[in-house]
């Protein structure tokens, strides 16, 4: 089974997620040995920052390392452990609010597709960038 970066990758609709992964250096700590929870935006959620946003952030590889890490929790959370969680703490430090009550919403951002598989974790698809408080 393919890790984390290698299910992205083949997704094909995360291009703009691999770039900014890769210039953060992180390829490595998600191909690792996990588990891992990854809520991935898409190429159209990072369409959806204002004009530029993704640009400065491929250029300051320490707030991209915040917020790429910002979308990451360890462990593995599947979205029936969702269901019985409020919050999860992600690897940036911050904190993601969990809200079941209309589908599944991690920091405000919709979980469009839940629990992708991969050999050290899972990738749960937004529809939005978090960005850290």
């Amino acid at each position: 089974m393919p890790n984390l970066v290698e299910v992205a990758v083949n997704a094909g609709n995360f291009q703009t997620l691999v770039k900014a992964v890769q210039a953060a250096g992180l390829e490595e700590t998600l191909a690792g040995s996990g588990p891992l929870t990854v809520f991935a935006p898409t190429d159209e959620a990072f369409a959806k920052l204002p004009e530029g946003t993704v640009e400065g952030l491929l250029s300051d590889k320490e707030q991209l390392t915040k917020v790429l890490t910002y979308h990451v929790v360890s462990g593995k959370v599947t979205a029936a452990d969702a269901q019985t969680l409020s919050s999860a703490k992600t690897v940036e430090g911050g904190e993601l609010s969990i809200d079941t009550s209309d589908g599944v919403r991690v920091g405000g951002a919709r979980v469009i597709q839940a629990d992708i598989e991969a050999d050290n974790g899972v990738i749960h698809v937004i529809d939005s960038v978090l960005l850290p408080g």
